[in-house]
């Protein structure tokens, strides 16, 4: 990223508004601007090998590997607003297992891209099938947008949940419903 680019571009916008670039408050605006792109884009410039950093590991186990509210924070596409919230992972191993906080790693990776939550949740689904092969993978996302909140509608309670399911996930009621229930055991 060309941080002097955007910092220039974000003087601009600040011009647009009404406001004065040089004013005390917002002279350093326009580098905290593009040093919170840089980071909050920075899943563009990393790659799920990259991230998972040989953290399979053979387990001959095929049971169901679940880590639950893994926070996530990312910018929505479509007004670059932020949208919050936690994702739920669990796959049936197959022989490998990969190191827990990878999944973490990897839905940061996808998170800090420009998203809508949709392709968010594949994501994060796909890569985990990619990198373990596992019989089945489960991704749920519930997250708060704040287009929907701070501007438009403004509906300050809306939540927005998003599942993929994949392999013995999506083949198997059985199997989706006992991740479903385990996700959903220690709620409040």
């Amino acid at each position: 990223m060309d941080t002097e680019r955007v910092e220039h571009l974000v003087r601009e916008v600040l011009i647009e508004i009404g406001e004065d670039p040089a004013r005390e408050g917002l002279v350093r605006t326009p580098h905290r601007i593009a040093a919170a792109l840089n980071f909050l884009t920075s899943g563009y410039r990393a790659d799920a090998e990259d991230v998972l950093n040989n953290a399979v590991f053979t387990q001959e186990i095929n049971n169901m590997v679940i880590v639950r509210d893994i926070e996530l924070y990312s910018l929505c596409e479509h007004h670059m607003l932020p949208f919050f919230g936690r994702c739920h992972i669990g796959y049936v191993a197959r022989g490998k297992v990969l190191g827990v906080s990878k999944l973490a790693r990897l839905v940061d990776m996808y998170a800090r891209r420009l998203q809508i939550q949709e392709r968010l949740t594949e994501q994060i689904a796909h890569a985990i099938m990619d990198a373990v092969h596992p019989r089945g993978v489960g991704v749920i996302i519930e997250a708060q947008h704040l287009c929907m909140m701070m501007r438009g509608v403004q509906k300050q309670n809306s939540m927005m949940t998003t599942s993929s399911v994949l392999g013995s996930m999506r083949d198997s009621a059985a199997t989706r419903s006992e991740f479903l229930a385990l996700i959903d055991r220690a709620r409040p």
